[in-house]
């Protein structure tokens, strides 16, 4: 037993990032129900995290903060705030300002070093079947699945995501936001699949490739499917 009653251990999550292109709390509110609508296996009571940076005007934090929440949506933080008035109402409101990567400030250019030669990233390897309930993440790296994946069940990678049995779960490639990452399915018939962020539902994965094997990338910023051969 520990001989202390808290302990910090740092550790990754993989959440939305939801991002906000209008000020009016109502527009809000049903663009992202619509969206919940679509897809509520997957994004019912999911913890967001909200992007501000496209905001411009007067913005009243605590009707959207309302508006969102109603939606059931779990706000977990705020990031891309550059309006310091804006910080002030959402830090007011209880929530944290996140950095992301990319709008962390610039620091002094690094002095080039060689990468050393032969570095391997290791792929994640699952051998056995995922079972409903489920998830399965492959950080900084591809994931691939020898058996099959259940209903319930979830694969999430940063890289690609590799299924040789049948796929009947979700699969969400690409969520560290790389947009080149792909899907690779030898059966698809999942409740979900992601690139990057972009999705479709079981119901928008083409007929003709259902149950089927089937590659699917990112073309033009919009999901795209095609057979694998």
């Amino acid at each position: 037993m520990s001989q202390t009653p808290i302990e910090f251990k740092g550790s990754s999550f993989t959440l939305s990032v939801v991002h906000l292109h209008h000020t009016h709390p109502d527009v809000v509110r049903q663009a992202l129900q619509d969206k919940i609508d679509q897809a509520p296996a997957f994004l019912k009571n999911a913890p967001v995290v909200l992007n501000v940076a496209s905001l411009d005007g007067d913005v009243n934090w605590k009707q959207m903060q309302q508006a969102i929440a109603s939606t059931g949506l779990r706000i977990v933080g705020v990031s891309g705030c550059k309006d310091e008035a804006l910080k002030r109402m959402i830090a007011r409101a209880g929530l944290p300002i996140l950095s992301e990567g990319k709008e962390q400030k610039k620091s002094p250019e690094p002095v080039a070093v060689a990468a050393p030669e032969n570095v391997v990233t290791k792929t994640r390897l699952v051998t056995t079947p995922v079972r409903s309930g489920q998830q399965i993440y492959a950080r900084n790296t591809d994931l691939i699945v020898t058996n099959s994946v259940s209903a319930g069940a979830e694969l999430v990678a940063d890289g690609n995501i590799h299924i040789y049995g049948m796929m009947r779960g979700r699969a969400l490639a690409g969520a560290s936001g790389d947009r080149d990452c792909q899907i690779f399915c030898t059966s698809l018939s999942a409740e979900l699949v992601s690139i990057a962020g972009e999705y479709w539902i079981m119901d928008q994965i083409p007929a003709e490739y259902f149950a089927k094997a089937a590659r699917l990338s990112l073309k033009d910023g919009a999901l795209t499917i095609q057979t694998l051969n």
